[in-house]
């Protein structure tokens, strides 16, 4: 069957998204891929005259920029549509969420509107973003201007630009951060370590910690640059086997909304294989006329929080006043977890069944603290 994959590669100046496109090529054309790359869009405009300082408002430049990235998506889905191969990867070098570092939030909203979208449909268009964190930030001697002619920004420059990214892209379902904690081939490596571990290459194994804590300040939550608030409705389906949990799931807010399909395997040294599958509205409401009954639909508010280059995500219940369940992707089950101040960690729940969604979707085990209680 065919597959079209669509993703971001983005981070802060001098992240290494050059190379990156090298090693991408180089190393998923080996396990069948077509590869088609999605150029820059501001270095083209740039490079060819059309700039924020040319044309009358950084807002009009945006406009033409979002505009034309659309434009190029859309020709290069319908290109792969019409090739015979089997396997497609579309890498955009930059997706639109980026455009939102450059603009008030007011200005990126009115543009979305006025281009006929919004920031969560922008945003969750690409199946998966992984950000390359900034030469500035860790590798600082590295730091260079050399190599692209349309960058300016100082290494201050750059880190607060890298963090502001990660804030645009934070909310999406699958992104991952790439930092500059190993050498640099490293950390190409652990980039297409990423990415074929998310196409399922050769099996896409998930690694996750998960927490019980204490209910977050919400509010403060919500005022957080670097956090997002999405809406959560799972539906577990009937499987044929036993082994693997089946579910939908309708994911967005205020009205725009991407509908996912989950097979999740448990295997060995508590990995998990999971697939995932992009499904049409009219798909997802035709499987929920497979339900498994004997399971409750879990409804929550999720809120994405990226911090410290993990993705941490928080799951809030509406059975619960004053707990709330914390997840954090790893690469490796090694990994050091350093959590943020505001959030505060009752005890792993990792290998607890009980605080899974499969069983909180059978049953409900009540609060472990009390409100006021320390």
């Amino acid at each position: 069957m065919k597959s079209i994959t669509k993703i971001v590669i983005t981070g802060g100046p001098c992240g290494g998204k050059s190379t990156a496109m090298t090693w991408i090529e180089s190393n998923l054309s080996k396990r069948g891929y077509k590869v088609l790359f999605i150029p820059e869009t501001a270095s083209e405009l740039i490079l060819g005259g059309v700039a924020p300082w040319t044309v009358s408002s950084n807002y009009e430049f945006q406009k033409a920029l979002v505009s034309l990235q659309i434009q190029k998506e859309r020709v290069f889905e319908m290109a792969a549509r019409n090739m015979d191969d089997e396997k497609i990867l579309i890498v955009a070098d930059r997706g639109i969420l980026d455009n939102k570092a450059y603009m008030t939030d007011e200005e990126f909203q009115s543009l979305c509107r006025e281009l006929g979208g919004s920031e969560i449909s922008f945003r969750d268009n690409y199946d998966a973003v992984f950000h390359l964190v900034t030469a500035a930030q860790g590798a600082t001697k590295f730091y260079t201007l050399a190599n692209n002619q349309a960058r300016t920004e100082t290494p201050e420059q750059a880190i607060a630009m890298d963090q502001k990214l990660i804030s645009c892209w934070t909310g999406h379902p699958y992104l991952r951060v790439i930092d500059n904690s190993t050498d640099f081939n490293t950390k190409m490596k652990r980039l297409v370590n990423e990415i074929t571990q998310f196409l399922g290459e050769p099996d896409p194994y998930e690694i996750e910690s998960k927490f019980l804590i204490r209910m977050p300040d919400l509010e403060h939550l919500e005022r957080m640059p670097n956090c997002k608030k999405v809406e959560i409705i799972q539906t577990y389906l009937i499987s044929s086997d036993s082994n693997v949990e089946l579910r939908i799931r309708q994911r967005g807010r205020d009205g725009s909304y991407i509908y996912i399909k989950t097979a999740k395997k448990t295997v060995a040294n508590g990995k998990r294989i999971e697939t995932e599958q992009r499904i049409t509205k009219d798909e997802y409401l035709s499987l929920l006329m497979d339900a498994d009954t004997s399971l409750r639909q879990i409804r929550k508010n999720r809120y994405c929080l990226t911090e410290n280059n993990l993705y941490f995500e928080i799951d809030v219940y509406p059975f619960w006043k004053h707990q709330a369940i914390l997840e954090v992707q790893l690469n490796t089950p090694e990994q050091h977890v350093i959590f943020p101040p505001y959030l505060i960690v009752l005890r792993e729940v990792t290998n607890d069944s009980t605080y899974k969604n499969h069983s909180l979707a059978r049953s409900i085990p009540p609060e472990e603290i009390e409100a006021g209680r320390n």
